[in-house]
C-alpha cells in the first residue's frame, strides 16, 4: 500500500474544509480520463500549448540559447503523455541537438507509455524517465554538471496556492544553476465563458475524472464511498483568476476507509476541494517570482492569446 497515498488522504479528509490533493488523481484510469479531457473542444489549454510547440519550436529553441555542441539535460516535471514535448524533441532530434530526454511524473503507467512512444517515434533520443513526485526530485537537479532545461507545462503550477508556486520556484531556485533555464507554461487570465467550461464540459469527463479518485480510494484503501451521492461542481472567479473544482456531497452520510480504520462525515451540501487552477499575468507571475533568482527573459503566447510559455532564467 502507498503509505504517502493513505497518510495524504487521511489529512485531506481529516481537515475542516474537506480536501483531496488532485496528485492522486492519475492513476490508469484517471490517465485515460485526462487524455480524454485533454481531448475535448471545450478545454483549450492544451490545444494553446499545442500550438505553441509544434508552430514555434524554432522561437522556442532561440528563447533558451541552445547551442549543438553543448549537451544539455531537458528535465520535464508532470510529463503526462508527452504529446506537445515531442514536437520539441522532434525539432531538436531532426538540428542534431546533444542532450538527454528525462521526463518525470507521478504515474508509472504514463512514463512507460512515454518511454515506448519516444523510443518508437525518436529512436535516436536517450530517454531516463523516473517516477515519482517531482517536489522530491528537484534535489537531483543539483548534482547535475551539465546545463538544465526545465519543462514545466501544461499550467501544471497553476495547480498551486499562490504561497505553495512560491514556494515550487524557490525550491526550483536553489536547485538550478546560474544560467539554467525554465519554460512555465501557464493559462492567462480570461472570462468566465472560455475558462467554466474547461472544467464542466458537456460529456461529464471531467466529472468521471474527478470522482475516479474517490474510486480509488475505494479500491486501494478499502474505503465505501458512494460515488453516485457525489456531485461534480466547479467555480471561476475571474476578478480572482482562479478556477476550483469540488464534490459536493448529495445527502448526509458517513464514509468509513478500513486502511485507516476511520469514519468520516459529511453533511449534505458539503464539499470536498479537489483541484485549484490559477491562472496568470505577467504581474501574478512576476509576485510567484520575487524573491528568486528566476527571472522572465522572454514570453511565447498561442496565436489565440490564451496560454504563455514563459522562459525563466537563473541569473
Amino acid at each position: 500500500m502507498n503509505k504517502n497515498f493513505q497518510k495524504d488522504i487521511d489529512l485531506g479528509l481529516s481537515a475542516l474544509n474537506k480536501t483531496l490533493p488532485s496528485k492522486y488523481f492519475y492513476d490508469e484510469i484517471g490517465d485515460a480520463l485526462f487524455v480524454e479531457i485533454m481531448n475535448m473542444p471545450e478545454y483549450y489549454l492544451t490545444n494553446a500549448e499545442f500550438d505553441i510547440f509544434k508552430n514555434q519550436n524554432q522561437q522556442l529553441i532561440k528563447a533558451l540559447k541552445l547551442e549543438n555542441n553543448n549537451f544539455f539535460e531537458l528535465v520535464e516535471l508532470g510529463a503526462g503523455d508527452g504529446t506537445k514535448t515531442k514536437q520539441l524533441l522532434k525539432a531538436l532530434d531532426d538540428q542534431n541537438y546533444n542532450f538527454k530526454y528525462a521526463p518525470i511524473d507521478i504515474s508509472e503507467n504514463a512514463l512507460i507509455q512515454l518511454k515506448a512512444s519516444v523510443n518508437n517515434e525518436l529512436p535516436r533520443i536517450q530517454i531516463h524517465p523516473r517516477q515519482g513526485d517531482y517536489f522530491n526530485v528537484l534535489a537531483d537537479l543539483k548534482t547535475s554538471a551539465h546545463p538544465i532545461i526545465v519543462l514545466f507545462l501544461g499550467s501544471n503550477i497553476g495547480n498551486l496556492t499562490d504561497a505553495r508556486a512560491k514556494e515550487f520556484i524557490q525550491k526550483l531556485d536553489d536547485n538550478l544553476k546560474t544560467g539554467d533555464k525554465v519554460v512555465l507554461g501557464v493559462d492567462l487570465i480570461k472570462p468566465k465563458s472560455v475558462v467554466l467550461p474547461a472544467y464542466n464540459d458537456a460529456q461529464g469527463i471531467t466529472k468521471r475524472f474527478n470522482l475516479n479518485l474517490l474510486t480509488r480510494i475505494n479500491k486501494e484503501l478499502g474505503a465505501d464511498f458512494d460515488i453516485d451521492t457525489f456531485e461534480h461542481q466547479p467555480e471561476y472567479n475571474e476578478e480572482e483568476g482562479i478556477a476550483r473544482s469540488f464534490l459536493v456531497s448529495t445527502k448526509d452520510q458517513i464514509v468509513s476507509i478500513k486502511s485507516l480504520d476511520k469514519a468520516f462525515t459529511f453533511k449534505k451540501g458539503e464539499k470536498i476541494h479537489m483541484e485549484t487552477s490559477r491562472k496568470y499575468n505577467d504581474l501574478i507571475l512576476n509576485g510567484i517570482l520575487d524573491g528568486s533568482s528566476l527571472k522572465i527573459s522572454d514570453r511565447l503566447t498561442d496565436s489565440q492569446q490564451l496560454f504563455a510559455d514563459y522562459i525563466l532564467e537563473k541569473l
